[in-house]
This record gives C-alpha cells, structure tokens and sequence, in this order.
C-alpha cells in the first residue's frame, strides 16, 4: 500500500465525495457535508485538514485544529477517520504524524485530542507516535435549537 498525506489546499467534488464515504464511519449523527461547508473548512486559517490517498482514493482524514490562546499556542486533532478496507496498514499514523509535524513548525505547544476507550487499535497507535493520557475529564455542552 502507497500511502500518501496531503493537506486539502481547495474544496473539490473528489474530495467533497471522499469526505463524504467516509463522515458515516466516524459518526453515525454528523450530517453529510455541503461543498459550502466543505469551503469554509479548507479556508480556514485555524483548520488544516490532511488528506490520505492510496492510488487516488481517499481512504482517510484528519482534521488539525491550531488555536492561540493565553497560555500559548495549542492544537487539537479531531475527526480522525480510516477507511474500514484500509484500517491496520498505517493509514491512521500517517495522518497524525503530518498533523504533528506541522503543529511542531507552526510552533505549538501542545497537540490533544480524544479517543473513545473502545478504540483500542487507536488508543495504541497514538500511544506508540507518543501521546500520553491525561487524567482529566472532558465535558460536552449541548447547544440545542
């Protein structure tokens, strides 16, 4: 498998289609993406999504999110998604270590992000690329219509 990372530079019906194949197997609620949603990511100044091909068929992403706040300049990962097909061949390492690298020359501090604890196979491989737990709890506020 030839795997290859780029970031998504410009909103394109090939990647608006590849993003949408796979939003279903990171989360059953999220709704598909709009090409306007699809804009507003990839233009972004905060946001850096990275894009993992293998013979021109997206099989994974990763969404880098770079923020300043007053203790420093801090980065989250999120929406971390492979392929099903393509899952265990180092896909998910691939992304992250783009993410990282460039959290690392932009500067950062500090790179987090979350995993469900079932996602053993995830949990591990961020283990090995370096991440550490943090104990500490994540809380969610529901923002409702």
């Amino acid at each position: 498998m030839s795997v290859t990372v780029e970031t998504a530079r410009h909103a394109s019906d090939e990647l608006l289609a590849g993003l949408n194949r796979l939003l279903p197997q990171l989360s059953s609620s999220a709704p598909p993406l709009t090409m306007g949603d699809l804009e507003v990511l990839v233009g972004s100044p905060a946001v850096t999504l990275f894009v993992a091909s293998n013979g021109g068929v997206i099989v994974g992403t990763l969404t880098l999110v770079v923020f300043a706040i007053p203790s420093g300049l801090r980065a989250w990962i999120e929406d971390v998604v492979v392929d099903e097909a393509s899952r265990g061949l180092g896909v998910g390492a691939a992304l992250t270590t783009a993410a990282t690298d460039q959290a690392r020359q932009r500067g950062v501090r500090s790179v987090d992000l979350t995993s469900r604890p079932s996602r053993e196979a995830a949990n591990s491989m961020y283990r090995n690329l370096g991440f550490t737990l943090r104990e500490t709890n994540v809380y969610r506020y529901l923002i409702e219509d």
